[in-house]
């Protein structure tokens, strides 16, 4: 089984593309979705980060926003966020890619916002980035409510730049040209990895 890693800055569709990938029939494993699991009432997160975090823990669920406000402005914090995090989501990740080679998929898709940050690639065949001028990506950010330009530039500075995801990046998807246009791409990509020799998970 080929394992593809898909990854892209705010603002750059990368949902929408990894939704693509699903609805072709390719299994999709969504970082994002595992954390809201761990962060849900009852899940792993809760109980490290309430002790780490006073205060983050609202109604027995780990607040996203209070966490994030956290973050932003203290590095070591971030550090002690990611040694908490990033083994619970790394367990969550495991049973994915087992459950896809078991099923017999010849392509599996780890959609990972911060693929190359945290080292995610080493653990891809090969990477996807999803991709959009930075005058398109600003103003999809900044069309939700709750964001800021402060708190967008904030988080841009935690990403690496897109500059360098492409240049690393095995393929690069466009999503500035509409839904059809990245589609076609994806297509084209899901046709080339699965009739390629397939590797170990």
């Amino acid at each position: 089984m080929i394992i593809l890693g898909l990854t892209g800055s705010i603002g750059m569709g990368k949902s929408a593309t990894a939704a693509m990938f699903a609805e072709a029939g390719v299994p999709v494993y969504d970082a994002d979705a595992a954390v809201h699991e761990i962060y849900a009432k009852g899940g792993l997160a809760v109980a490290p980060l309430a002790e780490r975090f006073p205060g983050v823990v609202v109604d027995g669920a780990v607040s996203r926003q209070r966490l994030r406000d956290i973050v932003l402005e203290d590095p070591d914090a971030l550090k002690d966020l990611e040694s908490i995090v990033h083994p619970l989501v790394g367990e969550t990740q495991s049973r994915f890619r087992r459950d896809a080679m078991h099923s017999g998929a010849r392509l599996a898709v780890l959609d990972i916002p911060l693929l190359y940050e945290t080292g995610g690639d080493a653990r891809c065949h090969y990477t996807a980035v999803v991709s959009a001028p930075a005058d398109i990506q600003r103003a999809r950010v900044m069309a939700r409510e709750e964001m800021s330009e402060a708190e967008f530039d904030k988080i841009l500075a935690k990403q690496m730049p897109d500059a360098d995801k492409r240049a690393r990046a095995d393929f690069v998807i466009s999503t500035a040209f509409g839904f059809d246009f990245t589609r076609t791409h994806v297509n084209a990509i899901i046709d080339l990895l699965s009739a390629m020799e397939t590797h170990p998970a």
